[in-house]
């Protein structure tokens, strides 16, 4: 059905509706009207990575995880995997009459802010820090929710527009101050692009964006709305339309704020103020016509999605397929692409499975579920943790389990103090011939609004690019106790060790929240059945780092793309058990839309590995200030030892426009650098100059 049938439709039946049946459809619990056929639907639905809050379904790496892997194809494939359990359980549910929360078909997914801060706790669930990888994995997780077929497989949601990426603990009264070029150039281009691939919702934010409420400011929404042409349904954070009266104060009162999101052109509302609505009616603070335009954008997409056919689309996905082996064959593989390389001294990595070692697994992380769930999780029906995929990978190995340290969360199942833990991580690590040292951090310290605060983390923003000194203290010791330590990182963002321990480490992997399976991954690549190929979305800035302000919303110092401080770790970086060289580069075509580039790539390292190709933007005599680079192209690949592939690049001129004050999009002046290899550009060989 194509949006036009599907409209009118929606039409036809709330054409039928009394004014007040109508607006009780502009909840997220909406109820049924009975008299006319229609079921009641509950709008709020969470697929972030995996079917959420549901019972069991396929728990895949948390988005920053699945944006490591620089591969929109295989995110694609991941999203519609999530839309195939998801209908999977909707057919079941609405069988037996369930349809309550987290049992329908609109995900609010996927998350699109900028990661413009490591120290925001729902960093996690973004695709990191730069623009144009959030477009790509953001897109193709659209798309794969989505599907190509006559109806809607789940409809996704971008949020949370625009410009939120903390502070968690003020997000219900602070307004994000964002210059005009900061918002074309940084914060919008991954929701207009969401807009761009069809995406059928978009969730305002909590705060306010240049003073006025994300979810009733007239400004984001001309920008949605008539610039962009965005035909789908809106839908305020859970809670955010009440925020709008009592938070930041802009109404003063709750029936107000319900109708200046109403005006404005909020159709869903998450939480009750809507209820509101009735009052605002009644004293002539919205019209009919409002009312009206909103139900008819709500129900199209319940159109869309097939609920008012006769025979339901996508009804013959059985629950078998909630996860099922392929899931779980798809979970693994997206689970080893996310992991990053950090450090392999000496080539330490990979170890032989076949020797006989004694390894020791210390660290919190070592057995911890939550840290391979990360947030917005479902519940898997197996979990692989890291001392358990050692433990199947390295079965000729004697192995010793220690936790050597808390996470220093709230609600974790290891309550002891570290003074109680530590002598057992050292009396591990001393006796063994290698220490995995699993470190990082879990929901219950890094997430959204927590709600507390400690020396490590307020209401979920992290304090510092360091882990909590607990488990640096143990990393010291542990390190002093055993020769060969190898450490993970689980967490959502970059984590700082120290140069002591940083030095003194074999290798180094960060595994992000990396899925239910991500231990058997983790320890198949210290067994090297793969090699690594993640690579950084994000920044990692060393602890002592001084970072703007997280309320300062000026990109200035920012990410790669515009920060003058030296990285710990670069973006798009990430090491492999072989080596890539690049030559040949050269330009193919160069038309009015995009420019396509190819070079040739060669595998001259003794392992077989993917590779992530990228193309970065380097701009010079432009009259405004432009990014100090721009990842503009990828092309990730398979390559064998000895093998050379033909990659090819192909870049929208979207991302090579320069940006003015005012916003606007502008071919810039002087010529254009193009870089291609596998990290940011470290050599001369494979660069292009062009102007356009």
């Amino acid at each position: 059905m194509d949006y036009n049938k599907a409209r009118i439709k929606a039409e036809k039946l709330v054409s039928l509706m009394t004014a007040e049946e109508k607006m009780s459809q502009l909840l997220f619990n909406s109820p049924a009207i009975e008299r006319l056929g229609i079921d009641s639907y509950n709008w709020w639905n969470e697929a972030c990575h995996g079917v959420a809050r549901a019972g069991v379904a396929t728990v895949f790496p948390q988005s920053i995880g699945m944006a490591a892997t620089f591969n929109p194809g295989l995110v694609n494939r991941v999203a519609e995997a999530v839309s195939t359990e998801g209908r999977a359980k909707y057919n079941k549910s609405v069988a037996h009459g369930d349809r309550g929360i987290y049992k329908g078909l609109t995900f609010w997914a996927p998350n699109v802010n900028i990661f413009r801060d490591p120290r925001w706790g729902r960093g996690q669930e973004t695709c990191g820090e730069d623009p144009f990888l959030t477009s790509q994995i953001g897109t193709a997780y659209i798309k794969g929710l989505q599907g190509d077929g006559e109806f809607l497989k789940a409809a996704a949601c971008a949020k949370h527009f625009a410009a939120h990426s903390g502070p968690e603990g003020k997000r219900h009264s602070f307004n994000a101050e964002v210059s005009k070029k900061d918002l074309a150039e940084t914060y919008l281009p991954a929701f207009e692009k969401a807009v761009e691939a069809g995406v059928a919702g978009v969730m305002g934010a909590y705060n306010r964006t240049n003073g006025e409420p994300c979810c009733a400011s007239p400004a984001l929404m001309d920008i949605l709305r008539r610039q962009w042409g965005f035909r789908g349904y809106f839908v305020s954070d859970c809670w955010a339309v009440t925020d709008i009266y009592e938070g930041h104060k802009y109404a003063p009162s709750i029936k107000e704020a319900a109708a200046a999101a109403l005006n404005a052109g909020c159709e869903l509302n998450c939480g009750d103020a809507y209820i509101a609505l009735k009052d605002a009616y009644k004293d002539g603070l919205i019209t009919d016509t409002e009312i009206t335009a909103a139900a008819v954008r709500l129900f199209t997409i319940r159109a869309l999605l097939g609920e008012f056919e006769e025979e339901r689309p996508y009804g013959d996905i059985p629950y078998s397929a909630v996860s099922c082996p392929e899931h779980k064959a798809l979970n693994l593989e997206a689970a080893r692409e996310t992991l990053v390389l950090l450090e392999n001294r000496d080539s330490f990595l990979p170890l032989d499975r076949k020797e006989k070692m004694k390894i020791a697994v210390v660290g919190p992380n070592a057995l911890s579920r939550l840290a391979l769930e990360g947030n917005y999780s479902g519940h898997a029906d197996e979990y692989i943790t890291v001392a358990d995929g050692i433990r199947r990978v390295f079965g000729n190995a004697e192995i010793t389990v220690a936790d050597g340290a808390s996470i220093k969360g709230v609600n974790s199942p290891r309550w002891n103090e570290f003074e109680g833990l530590l002598s057992e991580g050292i009396a591990a690590a001393e006796e063994a011939d290698i220490t995995v040292l699993c470190l990082g951090l879990d929901r219950t310290i890094e997430g959204e609004d927590l709600g507390f605060e400690n020396d490590f983390t307020v209401s979920g923003d992290r304090r510092t690019a360091a882990l909590p000194e607990n488990q640096l203290q143990l990393a010291e010791a542990v390190c002093n106790a055993c020769e060969n330590v190898i450490v993970v990182v689980l967490c959502g963002s970059c984590a700082d060790l120290g140069d002591s321990v940083r030095k003194r480490a074999k290798a180094v992997l960060h595994g992000w929240y990396p899925g239910a399976l991500g231990g058997l991954a983790l320890a198949q690549a210290l067994a090297g059945e793969f090699s690594p190929s993640g690579k950084l979305p994000i920044t990692f800035y060393r602890a002592d780092t001084e970072l703007p302000d997280i309320e300062n919303y000026s990109m200035k110092n920012r990410t790669y793309r515009f920060s003058e401080a030296e990285a710990l770790y670069p973006f798009g970086y990430g090491l492999s058990f072989t080596e890539f060289a690049f030559k040949n580069a050269e330009i193919v075509s160069n038309d009015e839309e995009q420019i396509v580039c190819t070079a040739e790539v060669t595998n001259t390292g003794a392992f077989d590995s993917a590779v992530k190709v990228q193309c970065y933007a380097h701009y010079t005599d432009s009259r405004t200030e432009t990014p100090r680079l721009q990842l503009c192209a990828l092309a990730p690949e398979f390559l064998n030892k000895g093998e050379t592939k033909t990659v090819r690049l192909e870049i929208d001129k979207y991302w090579l426009k320069a940006v003015l004050e005012n916003g606007e999009r502008v071919t810039p002046d002087g010529e254009i650098t193009l870089y291609i290899g596998d990290c940011q550009p470290d050599t001369e060989e494979n660069t292009l100059k062009i102007k356009i």
